[in-house]
């Protein structure tokens, strides 16, 4: 398969059966918690994301952000951000592997400053916002290269309707399973979440992930990125 973006006729296929699927009023109420958390999130982490900035810039120099081509909802594509943690160019080094070869080769790729940031899991504020402007949610399917999603939609043929909500910070199969799990599972999970998106299990998914991310941060406060 091709490397690169999709052509228009895969955002048109996607875009029509998402189109087709019921609207719910608890998805407006979603939207709001995620306009109101991201712009709190934001605010808050503001003391931690200028001094990172800074000494990204001075040891790594730009660009300050990794910005990643997701597939969000409605087959609509997105540029993902993220504190950059890789070597510049890596992204493109990196882009034809998938599973344990990613994850060999990403840590051959990442500075020590990345290392620390993503133990830290801090290399992901700047997708709140993401989820400001609309393009992700705080909760829901995590998102995925195009490329990969063409190839697993084939694979999976329940896989488009991950695209009827918009991609999460985290999701319900991650606090359910892990990021182990085999797409096949992951894809059970967020199907059952996309049928419930309800306020309450909204809620309960930040919550959870918000324990699992201080626990985390407080790892990679005391072991580094090594």
């Amino acid at each position: 398969m091709a490397v690169g973006a999709p052509d228009d006729s895969f955002i048109q296929r996607f875009s029509s059966l998402t189109a087709a699927s019921p609207k719910r009023g608890r998805d407006a109420v979603l939207r709001g918690l995620d306009i109101t958390l991201s712009s709190f999130f934001l605010l808050v982490t503001l003391p931690l994301t200028v001094p990172i900035a800074l000494v990204l810039l001075t040891t790594s120099g730009r660009p300050l952000f990794y910005r990643g081509e997701r597939v969000g909802r409605g087959g609509r594509i997105f540029d993902m951000l993220k504190f950059r943690t890789l070597r510049r160019g890596a992204e493109d080094r990196l882009g034809p592997y998938l599973g344990e070869e990613l994850v060999r080769r990403t840590k051959a790729e990442t500075t020590r400053l990345g290392g620390w940031l993503r133990a830290t899991q801090l290399d992901e504020i700047p997708q709140l916002w993401n989820v400001l402007v609309g393009e992700m949610s705080l909760v829901g399917p995590r998102p995925i290269r195009p490329r990969f999603f063409e190839e697993l939609a084939v694979d999976l043929p329940a896989y488009w309707q991950r695209l009827v909500v918009r991609p999460g910070l985290t999701g319900f199969a991650q606090v359910r399973r892990g990021y182990e799990t085999s797409m096949a599972e992951k894809l059970a999970h967020d199907l059952e979440w996309i049928a419930d998106r309800s306020v309450r299990l909204y809620l309960r998914t930040l919550v959870t992930t918000a324990w699992r991310v201080l626990r985390q941060f407080l790892r990679g406060l005391i072991g580094g990125g090594g």
